[in-house]
């Protein structure tokens, strides 16, 4: 057997230097680091549901869910990217509001279908032809917390209306569940607060109070906008 040194010898690790990327103590670091790994995850769940979705023994119904899924996916990315530019700007102060034109009976419409795919409840949706002007992740994420909130309590059925009239776009949540201050608050005080800040930064309103099946009824209020002039 050979006394020469091992192939596998101990060696010096490598210097490196302290800079905020190798503190790990940084706030704004281990923000990057949780967002790179959160990125990768998604990115695992979008390729493994893809494969689902055009697989041959998949039904149809099962695919709807998946398809639902995906689009769940594109959302949670929106929001990464917010971060990002969030922390990007940090030093420069909160970002501003970003509206759009946006196409708010087929976003409401869209989220209710994925209501519809994950839960036994009913969830009916009446929604007449509507723009405003907001960022289309924030009224996502509006929409979103209204209605988990309404699910969540709801004891059989959630309503959804979009309308628009003299100049504002109005989406409407119905539940007849017990109603506000009959429950419990946490997560939905949590949840309306975002929908109210979200709002208000666009320059809209949230009303509060008692729906007709005798549960809650929350109110949308958003600066219409007016249809393009070349629909695609």
């Amino acid at each position: 057997m050979s006394n020469g040194p091992s192939r596998f010898s101990p060696i010096d690790p490598p210097e490196i230097t302290e800079t905020s990327e190798h503190r790990t103590g940084d706030p704004a670091l281990r923000r990057r680091r949780l967002r790179h790994d959160i990125r990768h995850e998604l990115g695992t769940i979008i390729m493994l549901a893809s494969a689902v979705s055009v697989s041959d023994d998949v039904g149809p119904r099962s695919r709807e869910r998946i398809d639902q899924l995906l689009g769940e996916t594109r959302w949670l990315d929106h929001l990464l990217r917010q971060l990002e530019e969030e922390d990007d700007e940090a030093a420069a102060g909160p970002a501003p509001a970003r509206p759009e034109r946006v196409r708010v009976d087929e976003l409401a419409t869209e989220v209710v279908t994925g209501l519809r795919l994950a839960t036994t409840l009913a969830v009916g949706c009446t929604a007449e032809p509507a723009w405003a002007h907001m960022d289309a992740v924030a009224l996502w994420r509006a929409l979103r917390n209204v209605l988990d909130n309404a699910c969540r309590v709801a004891a059989g059925r959630v309503d959804v209306r979009v309308g628009a009239d003299r100049g504002w776009v109005t989406i409407q949540v119905d539940d007849d569940g017990p109603g506000f201050g009959a429950g419990s608050g946490g997560l939905a005080s949590l949840g309306l607060g975002i929908v109210h800040d979200l709002v208000a930064e666009h320059g809209g309103g949230l009303e509060i109070g008692a729906g007709e099946p005798g549960g809650a009824r929350v109110r949308i209020l958003l600066p219409a906008a007016p249809p393009p002039l070349h629909p695609l």
